[in-house]
C-alpha cells in the first residue's frame, strides 16, 4: 500500500488537503486577479481528482 492510498482512505487527510488546496486556489487568484481563475479551477479539480478528493462542482462554460 502506497502513500497516496493511505491518503485516499483518510477523511481528516481529505479535510486538511482541501482546505490547502482551497487557500492555494485563493492565493493565485488574488496573485493574477482573478485572469486565470478558469485555468486554477481546472487544476485543483485536476489535482484533487487524481488524489481521490473529487467535489461536486457545476460545470463552467
Amino acid at each position: 500500500m502506497g502513500i497516496l492510498d493511505r491518503f485516499k482512505s483518510h477523511k481528516a487527510a481529505h479535510d486538511k488537503a482541501r482546505q490547502m488546496s482551497d487557500a492555494a486556489e485563493k492565493k493565485a487568484n488574488d496573485r493574477t486577479g482573478n485572469k486565470y481563475e478558469g485555468q486554477v479551477d481546472s487544476a485543483q479539480q485536476n489535482i484533487e481528482g487524481r488524489m481521490g478528493m473529487d467535489r461536486d462542482r457545476p460545470q463552467q462554460p
